[in-house]
């Protein structure tokens, strides 16, 4: 039997809604179709995929190992397609991802001066996909912030600059001059732990269950209207908090926490040449920055 991948994808967006109606919703197609098609899906697959009542749908026990199944299978066919386009713009094209906060102008401007035919665009990444775009073809060399899985990657540090606490204005911690981690013990982080684990090992929320539930946020901007609004803080690398200055929300050094490092990272399986022109062009112009004055 052939996989479907549309259905595929249509049996994810209910998996993750867990409602036909908004995962409907989320697909821009109308509810009575999603519904065939997850029947046609069971039908396909000779299992039942949802309990379904009129109060709640479930996964049952096939539902669960197909939503483990289908979605790095889906994530592949992603990557696939991703990697033809690449092929298909031909050795004339040149993307470079980037995290909130870094500018990369000087260094794509320095490669697209010495290779004049090559069109040279820029991407910018966010903590939950910064290598996935290397992966999947989407970048050819992208600036990343660690900690990432360097699971396939080549890695070259360029830069380490201080995390600071993103706070709203009338936080009681905002008038000082520097914090220390364990000042934000009591605190909801608005962002994935792992992204700051000196604050996981010390948190409050972790420890006794007690925290909110997640918020599905994403971007620098989103995490900073939840800080102004008084729902939590983010901690985040200095460039970043001085890039999206705000005046309702302010910032302070975390004094006894590591910087965050900055780095290159690319396909360990690619050998194109401009990729490793551009990463000794970026490394030289940040060695250029932090040499003493």
């Amino acid at each position: 039997m052939d996989v479907d991948l549309r259905k595929l994808r249509y049996f994810v967006a209910v998996a993750e809604h867990l409602h036909f109606g908004r995962a409907a919703a989320a697909l821009h197609i109308a509810q009575p179709v999603l519904s065939r098609q997850i029947r046609a899906l069971e039908h396909e697959l000779k299992s039942q995929l949802f309990d379904r009542t009129k109060r709640a749908t479930a996964l049952t026990r096939a539902g669960e190992q197909l939503l483990a199944d289908a979605r790095p299978l889906l994530a592949g066919a992603d990557a696939l397609q991703r990697r033809v386009q690449r092929a298909a713009r031909g050795p004339d094209h040149f993307t470079v991802g980037f995290m909130p906060g870094l500018i990369v102008t000087p260094a794509t401007r320095v490669l697209a001066a010495r290779h004049p035919d090559l069109t040279v665009d820029v991407l910018r990444t966010g903590w939950d996909d910064q290598t996935e775009v290397v992966l999947d073809g989407r970048v050819d060399v992208s600036y990343v912030r660690l900690p990432v899985d360097q699971q396939g990657l080549q890695i070259r540090p360029l830069l380490a600059e201080p995390r600071v606490a993103a706070l709203p204005l009338d936080h009681p911690l905002a008038a000082k001059d520097g914090i220390s981690i364990s000042d934000l013990a009591d605190e909801h982080l608005l962002q994935n732990p792992d992204a700051v684990p000196e604050w996981r090992d010390i948190a409050v929320e972790l420890r006794s269950g007690t925290g909110e539930p997640p918020r599905p946020i994403r971007t620098v901007e989103e995490k900073l209207e939840h800080v102004a609004a008084g729902h939590g803080l983010v901690v985040l690398p200095l460039s970043t908090a001085t890039f999206y200055t705000r005046p309702d929300v302010t910032w302070v050094a975390i004094d006894d926490i590591g910087p965050n490092r900055v780095c290159l990272a690319w396909d360990d399986a690619r050998t194109d040449p401009l990729i490793h022109e551009f990463v000794e062009i970026a490394t030289a112009q940040a060695e250029q920055l932090s040499a003493p004055a």
